[in-house]
């Protein structure tokens, strides 16, 4: 037994001291929060996640040259090429939605991996310094430690469970060692993912400044094929009557929603129900932040066919995008595509007050759905008989259209 006792003595205090000379070569230390494998692969998986952001980013872009030549097909019908290049813009717009939200996400991740970062590095310094102390410790005491510290008993019970106790210790460093190696490998993580998001970032970032060229492209083919059909002499007086049926049929779109209106409200009052009515307030810029009227309402010579033609409405020159918010309280009576007005909302204010946004990029509300005045709405854009652009915001009364001014002022 004594010859037993013996060697277990040798094993813990030579498997102690080897545990010495290995922690003195890698400068490790204690931490305060052990990193776990399941992290470190964590880690792992969001880089991968990233690279793939990464390569997949630049496969979606668009391919603006094929689709102007698949759009060559369509011009002799300039209603159903116009309609073929709002959805093609459409498709475009969500593809600029969707980088910028990465952006946004991509930019809060970024923050968040750099603390992640601050914090390993700062674990891994205290371990450092923890574990230093520890080899310092086992240098200067040598063998002589764990001698003292077994023989100390009085009793070969008490020689046994001191026994225990260095090889606790050694697991301890042990395991201190394997989690100083965790937390530097978790550090070298942190820092390839956080060059991995951020060449991301810059990859979603290029990706939208391209995509809004390819929108600002498309835009243009479409006013030039516009301006071609419609400023062509030799066929003016087509392009006229063209201009006066397509105004004739989007004001019967309006005219039909505004008598589903009245026929509802219509119900309602048979039902004793509250209708909405107009409490005589200012309406709200529909386009803030760009106040430059492009084309004023009344009477005026169109730009392009060069005949004296009744302008409905407000045209707000603003970037594609801009945001567009309900002038007024009310309730969405439409939110539709037209070839004329292209993505276009219409809000009943109540009392046979209404307001229309034409020429959206991009729609956010829904028909039915109630809005609040100063609400976004929707955005900017250059969709249906537009060649650039810009907000249409056009205001009716009782069945017929009216100065918007009567109400901005």
């Amino acid at each position: 037994m004594k010859r037993d006792m013996q060697k277990r003595i040798k094993k813990i205090i030579g498997v102690t001291v080897c545990l010495a000379l290995v922690l003195s070569c890698a400068v490790p230390g204690p931490s305060v929060q052990a990193v776990t494998s399941e992290s470190i692969r964590e880690k792992e998986r969001e880089i991968q996640k990233a690279k793939e952001q990464v390569s997949g980013l630049k496969s979606n872009l668009t391919d603006v040259e094929k689709l102007k030549k698949e759009l060559e097909q369509s011009k002799s019908d300039l209603t159903a090429y116009v309609q073929q290049l709002d959805g093609q813009l459409a498709d475009i717009q969500e593809n600029i939605a969707q980088y910028n939200t990465m952006i946004t996400e991509k930019e809060e991740e970024i923050e968040e991996t750099a603390r992640d970062l601050d914090e390993a590095q700062s674990r891994q310094e205290q371990q450092y310094e923890a574990m230093k102390k520890r080899i310092q410790f086992m240098y200067e005491r040598s063998d002589s430690f764990y001698m003292e510290t077994l023989f100390g008993s009085n009793s070969i019970a008490g020689i046994v469970n001191r026994a225990d106790y260095i090889e606790a210790l050694s697991r301890y460093d042990r395991d201190k060692l394997n989690e100083y190696v965790e937390t530097r490998k978790y550090v070298e993580l942190c820092k390839e993912e956080l060059e991995v998001e951020k060449q991301l970032l810059d990859e979603a970032r290029e990706a939208v400044e391209r995509e809004e060229a390819n929108v600002n492209s498309l835009i243009g083919e479409k006013e030039a094929q516009i301006v071609s059909v419609s400023g062509d002499i030799a066929n003016k007086e087509a392009a006229i009557k063209e201009y006066e049926a397509m105004i004739a049929q989007e004001n019967a779109e309006i005219a039909a929603l505004e008598k589903a209106v009245a026929e509802e409200k219509a119900r309602l009052e048979a039902e004793n129900a509250q209708a909405r009515v107009y409490n005589g307030g200012m309406f709200a810029w529909p386009c803030p932040s760009y106040k430059r009227i492009s084309d004023e309402y009344g009477n005026r010579i169109h730009p392009i066919l060069g005949t004296q033609q009744f302008h409905n409405g407000l045209d707000m020159a603003a970037p594609s995008g801009s945001p567009i918010l309900a002038a007024y309280d009310g309730d969405v009576v439409a939110a539709a595509y037209s070839s004329s007005m292209g993505n276009y909302i219409m809000i009943d204010h109540g009392s046979g007050l209404y307001t229309i946004y034409m020429h959206c990029s991009a729609l956010y509300v829904s028909k039915g759905q109630s809005v609040s005045k100063g609400q976004n709405i929707a955005a900017v854009g250059s969709t249906g008989r537009s060649t650039g652009p810009h907000l249409h915001f056009s205001v009716r009364l009782n069945g017929s259209y009216t100065s918007p001014w009567n109400y901005l002022k």
